[in-house]
């Protein structure tokens, strides 16, 4: 298993992004709890289901939905 705080240590071939990294959420995840709407991912990213992020040094990304054109059949 990985450590939250230190991403060299993952075991995961090939190893997962850091949290610094651009692509951070496509990390592993370690810890899932749905019951309270969140998972821990290998790199100490913890995500939440609306799709907001808390990173290892406390800063949040905002919920990032994707927005979806309605697309006129006529």
């Amino acid at each position: 298993m990985c450590r939250e705080q230190t991403p060299r240590s993952c075991q995961h071939s090939p190893a997962c992004p850091s949290a610094s990294a651009a692509d951070h959420d496509a990390a592993r995840v370690v810890s899932r709890h749905p019951e309270q709407g969140w998972s821990l991912l290998c790199n100490g990213v913890v995500v939440f289901e609306d799709t907001g992020e808390l990173l290892p040094d406390r800063q949040t990304v905002a919920p990032h939905r994707p927005l979806y054109r309605l697309v006129d059949a006529a």
